[in-house]
């Protein structure tokens, strides 16, 4: 009887909600670079482990926020109209995943390397750490602020803030035990430290993976009833039930809705469309949602489907 979709965006105009928050990704990167340059540089000069070891860190938060810039820029790569019907906005996703893996594997080493020290904790120079912590933490400090919207936005985005939070995180504990080994010699601040850091990152990679793998499984997003929407879309005039809906999300800003309405016989298909599409627009945020009305006895054949 009736089968069409609703768009939010004019067509060619679809973008990911990280899209807009590219150049400040690649600003992030270029600060990224500056401090590890520096911390690698100096680390070696002087010996310092501690600097070497947070140097690590941070060639991992400048890996992960490369990764979500890329992704940005695959994504924005157009649909075509074969292949590639929903375009490239899963390598968002892909690259929060990744970023997901890189913060547990980066919280993992910096716990175990922060145990290992302290039953013999190095002597680390006081100085040279305390200024170049200092200079690395005005950097990611710049970068958080740039990123801190786009994380509200983007999983992807969010992806590379959490990275940004990280380093920024183990600049300030760089700073601390640099600043007490300086002032008080106290050789057991670089491994406390240490620990302290794996676990402020551990629950926010496990938070981050969950969310991408979440939508990788196109479960329905987060805070949406599904069966709430199937009762709302069946109690709209001339609805005789509601089948086949699905709600899932294709990146960050971008919810897609599918369903099947079957129609008393004197309804009227394009009210019924209008009317759901309106419903998911206004009340779910569902710009997007491929509806298909059909008479009540056609139901029957939805339910003989093999899967």
């Amino acid at each position: 009887m009736g089968h069409g979709h609703g768009h939010g965006v004019p067509a060619g105009q679809a973008a990911s909600a990280g899209s807009k928050y590219l150049s400040r990704l690649w600003l992030a990167v270029g600060l990224g670079c500056v401090t590890f340059v520096m911390q690698v540089v100096v680390g070696l000069l002087t010996g310092s482990l501690a600097l070497l070891a947070d140097s690590a860190h941070v060639f991992t938060d400048i890996f992960g926020v490369t990764l979500a810039a890329v992704a940005v820029m695959v994504a924005r790569r157009p649909a075509k109209k074969q292949g590639r019907t929903f375009g490239m906005f899963r390598a968002e996703v892909l690259a929060a995943l990744a970023n997901a893996v890189l913060l547990f594997a980066v919280a993992g080493w910096v716990l175990y390397e922060a145990i290992s020290r302290i039953a013999e904790p190095p002597e680390v120079p006081g100085l040279p750490v305390t200024v170049v912590a200092f200079v690395g933490l005005l950097m990611n400090v710049v970068s958080f602020l740039l990123l801190r919207a786009g994380s509200k936005e983007s999983l992807n985005v969010r992806g590379a803030y959490l990275e940004v939070m990280a380093d920024m995180i183990g600049s300030v504990g760089v700073l601390v035990s640099g600043l007490v080994t300086l002032l008080f010699g106290w050789r057991y601040a670089d491994p406390i430290i240490g620990v302290a850091i794996g676990l402020f990152v551990l629950p926010r990679a496990w938070k981050l993976g969950r969310s991408a793998l979440r939508i990788l499984f196109q479960h329905a997003p987060h805070g949406v009833d599904v069966g709430e929407i199937s009762t709302e879309l069946a109690a709209l005039p001339g609805v005789a039930n509601v089948h086949d809906l699905h709600v899932w999300t294709l990146t960050s800003g971008m919810e897609v809705a599918s369903a099947h309405l079957a129609v008393e016989a004197d309804a009227e298909p394009a009210g019924v469309l209008g009317a759901a599409q309106n419903l998911l627009a206004a009340e779910y945020s569902i710009e997007h949602a491929t509806l298909q009305v059909e008479p009540r006895e056609s139901a029957t054949k939805c339910q003989q489907l093999s899967w």
